[in-house]
């Protein structure tokens, strides 16, 4: 019984003084392999410019309407006009029936599209706008979104 005694007492002894201790102490210290942060940071990077894709692997971005006309001649005129006046950017023709539609360049932030579209309206004073479009655009590594 005087063992038995002697543990009861130091257990509640032990218990009170490292309890008295948790409460006095209310900082919790964290242990972690550096690592973890570094993982962290890519993870983060990754699930942001996955965010700005679309299933087919093309970027969400915008792109600058020149015209929607039924009119293929027309459509191709166009085309060929602005492949001239802008070599540097890229122009599309595509087929939304019944309309054949010139869209220009890739630009993944609408102020850069606004910026661009302000130039082209001396040419084309009514008729150009932005459109939300899937873009092709190859991300540099210090690319932030």
């Amino acid at each position: 019984m005087n063992r038995t005694t002697f543990l009861v007492g130091f257990l509640l002894l032990f218990f009170n003084v490292t309890g008295s201790e948790i409460l006095a102490n209310d900082s919790v210290i964290v242990i972690k392999d550096a690592r973890l942060e570094v993982l962290s940071v890519k993870q983060a990077y990754i699930n942001k410019r996955t965010s700005m894709m679309t299933s087919a692997g093309l970027y969400k971005g915008f792109r600058i309407q020149l015209i929607s006309t039924a009119s293929r001649d027309a459509a191709q005129q166009m085309k060929t006009d602005m492949m001239n006046k802008y070599p540097d950017q890229k122009i599309y023709m595509l087929f939304q029936s019944p309309n054949f539609k010139v869209r220009m360049g890739n630009f993944l932030k609408r102020n850069d599209a606004e910026r661009f579209r302000m130039q082209l309206i001396r040419y084309f004073p009514q008729g150009v706008y932005i459109v939300e479009d899937a873009i092709e655009y190859t991300p540099k590594d210090d690319d932030i979104f």
